[in-house]
C-alpha cells in the first residue's frame, strides 16, 4: 500500500464524512452557542463537525446515517465490546435508558456518521479508542413517533 493511500485511510478514520439533517442544524448550532462558555472545547468540536458536514434535506437523508433520535450500535475496536445508544438532545438524555446527549464527546463524535464508519474517540481517561458504527436505526424503525 502506498504512503498516500495509507495516509488517506488514516485520515478517513480521524475525519469520516459527516451528514447533518437540515431540520436539526439550527437547534445544534444553538446548543453549540450555549456551550461556548461552559464547555468551549466541546462546543468547538461540534462547530468543527458542523463546518465540515454536508447538510442534507430530511427527505434525502440516508437511513444509515446517525441523526437526532437514531439508535446506533457501535463497536469499540480495542475491547470488542458493542453498545447501542440513542442520540438525543440534552433535555432527553438519560444514561439509564441509553439515551446519550449530542452535547457529550461521544454524542458529537457519532452525529452524522454512516454505518461502517470508524473514528477515533478520546475517553475521559485520555485513552484513544477506535469505534466503528455497526448499525443505525431511525426513530420510526425504533417504534417511536
Amino acid at each position: 500500500m502506498s504512503t498516500t493511500i495509507a495516509s488517506a485511510k488514516k485520515q478517513s478514520k480521524r475525519h469520516p464524512t459527516v451528514l447533518i439533517n437540515a431540520d436539526d442544524l439550527a437547534h445544534l448550532e444553538g446548543l453549540g452557542d450555549g456551550m461556548l462558555r461552559r464547555h468551549p472545547a466541546l462546543a468547538d468540536r461540534l462547530f468543527d463537525e458542523i463546518g465540515r458536514a454536508r447538510i442534507v434535506a430530511p427527505s434525502k437523508m440516508p437511513k444509515d446515517v446517525v441523526t437526532m433520535g437514531s439508535t446506533v450500535t457501535y463497536r469499540d475496536e480495542t475491547t470488542g465490546h458493542e453498545k447501542s445508544v440513542r442520540l438525543v438532545y440534552p433535555e432527553e438524555a438519560d444514561i439509564n435508558q441509553l439515551r446519550i446527549s449530542v452535547m457529550t464527546p461521544i454524542g458529537v463524535a457519532l452525529l452524522g456518521l454512516r454505518e461502517g464508519a470508524s473514528f477515533y474517540w478520546d475517553t475521559r481517561e485520555d485513552q484513544r479508542r477506535a469505534l466503528t458504527i455497526l448499525h443505525v436505526a431511525q426513530r420510526e424503525e425504533n417504534g417511536d413517533a
